[in-house]
């Protein structure tokens, strides 16, 4: 097999999709190597998991610089640096503005708790309940200057009939954990 695709992962707060993917390279099911995580909350606890497995961290925060792009081209530096390939996005809560959009033109991934288009932006969990949808669900997509509108990858949805909020987020994050591997995996080896 050729080299494994580098990657960053992108995150801002518990990193339970970080750990997902790490874990999916531990056990040989995603061929990949993540060299950074990135987040813009350096108090999140993904900084943490990243340090307990041996991954380097890069914190920022937005505020102290005077624009995003700004501090997207420290980033773009930071991610040439280590020879990032892709950037996949674990509940980072930012939009990717137009450095990072044109440094990984189409190497952009991100996965959200919703069956897009449906609930795109903040907490679509809570979305999806307040509509009273049938399902939910979770999506992998690609990343574009909009709120969850690339082009969709993957997607998996579960009925919600007679369900608990804390019973759809538990599954949602289920699903998020098995969704996003397979996905990355076969879309990083195409």
């Amino acid at each position: 097999m050729k080299n494994k695709p580098k990657i960053a992962v992108f995150a801002s707060g518990n990193g339970s999709n970080f750990q997902a993917i790490a874990d999916a390279i531990q056990d040989a099911k995603l061929q990949a190597e993540l060299v950074l995580v990135v987040t813009d909350r350096p108090e999140a606890f993904v900084v943490e998991r990243a340090k307990r497995l041996g991954i380097e961290s890069f914190s920022f925060v937005p505020a102290q610089f005077d624009s995003k792009q700004l501090y997207e081209e420290l980033l773009k530096e930071k991610l040439e640096e280590r020879g990032v390939e892709w950037l996949v996005l674990a509940g980072y809560m930012r939009l990717i503005g137009p450095v990072l959009l044109a440094a990984f033109e189409n190497r952009i991934v991100n996965i959200h708790p919703s069956v897009l288009p449906a609930f795109p932006g903040k907490d679509a969990i809570g979305q999806t309940i307040a509509a009273k949808a049938e399902r939910a669900g979770v999506t992998v997509h690609f990343v574009d200057a909009g709120m969850d509108t690339g082009a969709i990858i993957s997607q998996k949805a579960f009925p919600i009939a007679g369900k608990s909020r804390e019973a759809v987020e538990k599954e949602i994050h289920e699903l998020e954990h098995e969704l996003y591997p397979e996905t990355l995996q076969q879309l990083l080896h195409q």
